[in-house]
């Protein structure tokens, strides 16, 4: 056997090896998430009853009365209320990080890193110690039992969101604004119709952010939601749980169901977020 060959069956074995090992470690991370799936389509009685993924007994009643709630509002009403909370902080939350990046990174103007500085800070700031300062000001303005404290704040933009796509700003060569300038545009102009473009693998990773965090927030409509009616998916699905019988069958399956949106958007979003995290990652 030569040494060409005898590397090329090293290549195999390892290749083998990490894969196995790979799958191996990934199948125990995912185990919990794939027995909750599994578990939908059990009966109640036997969902603790094994440790099996397999349903012995096949059903989709767990859907049907998990969808159907209460009779009077079903999950249709929740999934629309996270549809809008999700989608409208999405949309202000990258908008708006764009806009203010964009000021950070081309603009130069008196206090430029002071002031950046203080914006990078507060992504070390614990939500818990603004939550209370937030929910006073917002029942002062009588928002609570809105979407209001839910979406208004997102419109100021994020601060993890600023200095992703300030990075990319830094990226692109300053003699575009340069040439723009020339041609009459201001600055405005030169954001929204030359640099906002260029920044869209920034944009697509922030979008997925957001959405991925508004979607599984908890403590936000807890705090300010007290209407079932107004309820969004992740806070509806505590309701299933009782003190003395939970309807565990009916949780994993709007558990299951509530994965959805996020997968979709994984899948077909998935190069964008690497190809905008490794990209900012290049341009300190």
């Amino acid at each position: 056997m030569t040494k060409i060959q005898q590397r090329r069956l090293e290549n195999i074995r390892e290749s083998v090896i990490f894969h196995g090992l790979a799958l191996f470690i990934g199948f125990f991370m995912l185990y919990p998430l794939l027995w909750m799936i599994f578990g939908s389509f059990k009966p109640t009685e036997e969902i603790f009853g094994t440790i099996s993924l397999i349903p012995r007994h096949f059903t989709l009643e767990n859907y049907i009365r998990g969808w159907r709630y209460n009779g009077s509002t079903t999950f249709t009403a929740f999934y629309i209320n996270s549809f809008i909370v999700t989608g409208f902080s999405t949309l202000g939350a990258v908008l708006m990080s764009s806009l203010v990046a964009y000021g950070f990174s081309r603009i130069h103007f008196r206090g430029n890193k002071f002031w950046y500085g203080c914006m990078f800070l507060t992504i070390m700031l614990p939500y818990q110690v603004v939550m209370v300062p937030q929910f006073i000001l917002f029942f002062k303005l009588g928002w609570v039992n809105t979407f209001l404290p839910l979406i208004v704040p997102h419109w100021g933009g994020q601060a993890f969101f600023i200095f992703l796509m300030v990075q990319f700003f830094r990226g692109i060569p300053a003699e575009l604004d340069q040439s723009a300038m020339i041609d009459g545009c201001n600055k405005f102009t030169i954001y929204s119709r030359i640099l906002f473009p260029l920044i869209k693998p920034a944009l697509i990773t922030s979008t997925i952010f957001s959405f991925y965090w508004r979607w599984e927030d908890f403590l936000g409509p807890l705090l300010y939601l007290n209407r079932p009616r107004s309820f969004t998916v992740s806070l509806a699905m505590r309701m299933f749980a009782d003190p003395t019988s939970t309807d565990w069958g009916a949780i994993f399956a709007m558990g299951a169901l509530s994965l959805l949106p996020s997968l979709i958007i994984f899948f077909i979003f998935q190069k964008y977020i690497v190809e905008g995290i490794a990209t900012s990652g290049l341009k300190v």
